[in-house]
Order: C-alpha cells, then structure tokens, then sequence
C-alpha cells in the first residue's frame, strides 16, 4: 500500500512538471531567448553546487540518531542511496497498517503525523514535522506494519531510503574488521609479485631502443633493452614536454605519474621509473609484449563466456586494488587493457586516474564517449562507482562485438546512456545471467551497484555468472589464459640516443621546471 502511494505521489509530480514543460514550450515558440554558458563556468558552477548538496545531505543525515555516529564515509555513500521524493498537499506520505520498508527525512516542507486509535474516531494530529526531522525509523529494524499516518501539509521533499539500502549500509559497519582482514589479504596477494629494482644512477643512456611500437599526438612508444641484457626488455612512453603544456595536462601528467608509481599488483602495467630531459618525458615500464584486448576483440568479433569471464576476472581485480587505496581509474575500455607475453590482462591508461579527496567525490569530466557513467555526464560528482559502471560496458562489448551505447553523434551517445541500460536490447549472444550481471553494474544509481555495495568485489565474484569460475587460480596466475598471445622478437635493432626534438615549437629556456619530479 505504501508504495503504491509513493507510486502515485510521483506520478502526480511528473504530471505537474510535464504540464509546466508544454506551458514553458508554447511560450517558447512565441518568444524565445537563448542564454549561453561556457563550459569550464557550467563545471564549476555544478561543481559548488554538488559540494553544497553533499554537504546538506550529511547534515540532514545527521539528523538522525543512528546516522550521527556514521563515519563521513558512510554517510555519503548513505547520501548516495537517498532518493528525492515530492508531495502535495494533502498526500499520504505513510499510511497506519501499511508495511514498513523506508525511512524518510524532511528536507523542505512540513509534514503532520497522526494517528487513529479506532476505527471510529477522527484522528488525532501527534506532532508537525519540518525540515531535519525524519519519521519511518521503526522500518529500518524490521517494522512490519507503520503504526502511525503522515500527510503533506503543503509541497513537500523528502529524502528516502528503503530498508535493503541502509542495512547494505550498516553492514558495511558490522562487517568492518571482516572487510578490513579481506582488503589486508588482497593487498598483500597484489603485492607478492617479483620487485624490479634498477641501479640509482640508471639513466638514458643505458636504453636501447629495439623498435618503435607505436606513435601519438602528444607521445612516442618504443620498446627498449638494457645495454647488454636483452632479457630485460621494456615499453619506454616518450612525452613530447611542448605537447603537455599546449594542453594543459602538466597536473594530470604528474598525478598519472604519483598512481603508477606507487601501484604494485599483477593486474596493473608497472612503471618502474621516469626521466626527463630538455624536451621528452620518459616513463620506463613494464613491457606487455601480448598488444591491446581492442585489437583481438577486433579480430575475433567477440569472446565468448568462458574468455570474458577471464578478461573481467583480470580487470576486477585492478579495480578492487585501485579502491582499496581511495583511487578511481575513470577510463575503463578493451584498448586499455594489455595483454602480457603468458595472455594475462593489464590495466593501462591511467591519465584520467584520481586519489578521491576528502568530499570522497570528483568532479572532472573525462573518459571514453561510450563509457562514461550517468552522474559523470549530469556533474553530480563520482566516486569509485563509475569503475564499475565501464565494467558492465566492458562485458557487454567483450561479448557482443560493440558498447551498448554508442552512436555518430557524442550528445546521443550520452542521451542513450541517460535512458539508462534498461533500454537497451541486448543480443541473444549474451546469456540471461551475463545480462544480469550488466544491469546490476550498470545502475543509474550508483549505490546500487555491484562493486559498491557492503561485500565489494566479492558480490561480482559470487554472481551466478561466474559460478565455477576460479578467482584464486587468476590471482596466483595458474590459470592458463584463453588466448595465447603469439610473441614474436623483433628481427631489427636499431641505436638510439632517445633524443627527440620538437619540431621547433619549444625552445630549452622557455619550458618551466614543472617536471622536476620526473
């Protein structure tokens, strides 16, 4: 019953708002004005009004007793799961008798609480509420009928959450010293791979450059040797300096530099150290001689289940990594991920990454067109969630040939993905399970996602798609990959000072020392 009434007060809602729509197009086709905004002023206009929304949320949380002692943590990730909800005047907002399953706060409005002690009498008004005041906490600990009514007294919003989302919430914190011990396990299973160490004095000039593997419009990639030991062989990524600053990437460059450095787990490419000179960049890292999954993913037209369960096992893994130490990677896609010499996935492309500061949101927009997650496109600001979002477009491509949403047009790309996954058809190639797994990573709300939620990445490993899979044997590489990656040594070689010019467009004396960390 209750929630038939939510159902119906929402209905009512987006009844008035479509009338005011048609009323404010007429008078648009008569007289119309075009108000223009740039993008960096829209950003950070959106950007101060996340902050302030984030910060209203957590004091409206705090209004309640059981919300006080929450974490800043937890209580926005609780803000996350809050759903806005309007009445008019006059609405039932709870019913006496109904079933009990949400919460509510009163965010604008006031709102009556009565109550009927027989069927005969009138009822009898207990108390007003208004803004900060929350009633429905008796369903949270298992209420099966509400003992009370509240009505709108006038336009009302409420925050709500149901009962599901908040004990998702507070078992998080009954099973905090439990996720603590699995994340100390995971961590140190990530951090059992073989250490590279270089000489301190290791510079340049003890590169040989074996064959270029690839070009860019900022970079060089080319893999070299160590002098002497062509066993050691590595990917050198050569920045062009003139490049990075024409584009403004001089922040971005350093914080992909700071994430690379200090990641040490088998699921993510290594970058063992850096080196500057008068014009390049030089990043030093491990070589993934298997190329790019975008390039088998190509060939093959698609994977079937039993190679993607893999691929996703490998890219799960870096991204529970990643989480556990506050960082999102923000530009999940197949040409991102490297294969190794034994088939084993990697995750690259890390100049979109960012350590989550205290707000424990970002708010730049960046990533791939068809992969971005709804809140990104709305700049509500985001967390670790939109990982997991281009995790279920990642599956989705791995086993159909092509993303979900993707179209000529980058606008309709990102109205597609606003319409949300549920309208997307899915090919019969992707299994009802698989289908699942997709819709429950790719929720438009981002509390409820996989991955998110209070088991993180244990709630991926068990779903019912990847039953029989072996997780342990991915993480301990036993495991033979699906696709054996044909390695060939390059037949030429070639010396090289690894100086690269600029074609003229910078000069030694105008770069700034911004790069000294390099």
């Amino acid at each position: 019953m209750e929630r038939l009434e939510q159902k119906e007060n929402k209905k009512r809602e987006r009844d008035r708002q479509r009338d005011r729509h048609e009323e404010e197009y007429r008078q648009s086709v008569m007289n119309c004005k075009l108000w223009v905004i740039d993008r960096l002023s829209f950003q950070s206009i959106m950007l101060k009004s996340g902050l302030l929304r984030i910060s209203q949320s957590l004091d409206l949380l705090r209004s309640a007793p059981f919300f006080r002692s929450l974490p800043e943590d937890a209580l926005i990730k609780a803000s996350d799961a809050l759903e806005e909800c309007h009445y008019g005047e006059g609405d039932y907002i709870i019913r006496h008798g109904s079933p009990g399953d949400s919460f509510f706060i009163v965010s604008q409005g006031q709102v009556k609480v009565t109550e009927r002690r027989s069927v005969s009498d009138e009822p009898t008004c207990l108390s007003t509420l208004s803004r900060g005041d929350w009633f429905g906490e008796r369903a949270l600990r298992g209420e099966e009928s509400r003992i009370v009514s509240v009505m709108a007294a006038g336009d009302v919003t409420c925050l709500v959450i149901e009962r599901d989302s908040f004990r998702k919430l507070m078992g998080n914190l009954e099973d905090d010293n439990k996720i603590g011990r699995d994340n100390k396990e995971s961590k140190a299973r990530c951090e059992e791979k073989e250490e590279v160490s270089f000489p301190p004095d290791t510079c340049l000039g003890d590169l040989q450059v074996i064959c270029c593997l690839g070009e860019g419009q900022f970079s060089t990639v080319e893999l070299v040797h160590f002098k002497g030991d062509l066993r050691r062989q590595y990917t050198l990524k050569i920045i062009r300096k003139h490049a990075v600053l024409s584009s403004g990437q001089q922040g971005r460059l350093q914080t992909e530099r700071r994430i690379m450095l200090e990641a040490n787990c088998p699921f993510i490419v290594r970058l063992h150290k850096t080196f500057r000179d008068a014009d390049c960049l030089y990043m030093l890292l491990e070589a993934c001689l298997g190329g790019e999954l975008w390039t088998l993913l190509r060939e093959r037209g698609t994977f079937d289940d039993a190679t993607t369960h893999f691929y996703t096992a490998c890219v799960a893994e870096a991204l529970s990594y990643l989480h556990s130490r506050g960082i999102v990677h923000r530009d999940l896609r197949p040409e991102n991920i490297h294969l190794d010499q034994y088939g084993y996935a990697k995750l690259v492309g890390f100049g979109c990454a960012q350590k989550i500061g205290s707000r424990r949101k970002c708010w730049t927009f960046c990533g791939s067109t068809g992969y971005v997650a709804p809140e990104m496109i709305l700049c509500k600001g985001h967390t670790t969630s939109v990982d997991y979002w281009a995790l279920g477009v990642f599956i989705y491509e791995m086993l159909s040939g092509s993303p979900p949403f993707s179209a000529s047009d980058p606008m309709k790309t990102y109205t597609a993905i606003l319409q949300g996954i549920d309208a997307v058809e899915f090919p019969k190639p992707i299994s009802k399970a698989a289908a699942n797994l997709i819709k429950r990573l790719c929720r438009n709300n981002p509390s409820e996602r996989l991955g998110t939620q209070r088991n993180g990445v244990k709630d991926i490993q068990r779903h019912k798609w990847f039953d029989g899979f072996d997780w342990e044997a991915v993480r301990k590489r036993t495991i033979t990959p699906p696709i054996l990656p044909c390695v060939h040594h390059p037949p030429e070689y070639r010396e090289s000072s690894l100086h690269h010019d600029d074609n003229g467009n910078s000069s030694h004396t105008e770069l700034p020392d911004w790069d000294k960390d390099f």
